[in-house]
């Protein structure tokens, strides 16, 4: 397994496996990222949501440029990674705000993407 040095552009997955409006969990290196594709467009992000550590690859929508968790709502920015909302599970409320004190407010962590022959590449 490849190990993972700041400042490199590393191969994450073929342009092949991966369709519009579709994502992937992949690892690169020894970390796991979210690789998807909304209007023509790659973006990667942390494998996981910031606030339980769910797999976004298992059911995480991305509309408007953001990304929601669908464990318990929180969303964020696919362009800079920025919190929107967290925690507010809509079908009850209180429950939410609850479940949403359990972790501190965290920004999503965004990478870079560029195609490089037949691989969409992520810098790290």
């Amino acid at each position: 397994m490849l190990e993972i040095k700041d400042g490199k552009w590393r191969n994450a997955l073929s342009v092949k496996k991966l369709k519009n409006g579709k994502k992937k969990m992949v690892t690169v290196g020894k970390k796991m990222i979210l690789i998807g594709m909304q209007n023509d467009q790659y973006f990667a992000t942390d494998a996981l949501c910031r606030h339980m550590r769910w797999p976004l690859a298992w059911g995480a929508k991305v509309e408007d440029d953001c990304i929601r968790c669908p464990l318990h709502q929180t969303t964020h920015k696919i362009t800079d990674g920025e919190l929107v909302e967290w925690s507010p599970f809509p079908l009850f409320p209180p429950y939410g705000k609850l479940v949403g004190k359990m972790s501190r407010e965290k920004n999503l962590t965004i990478y870079e993407t560029r195609v490089e022959d037949t691989q969409i590449q992520v810098y790290f």
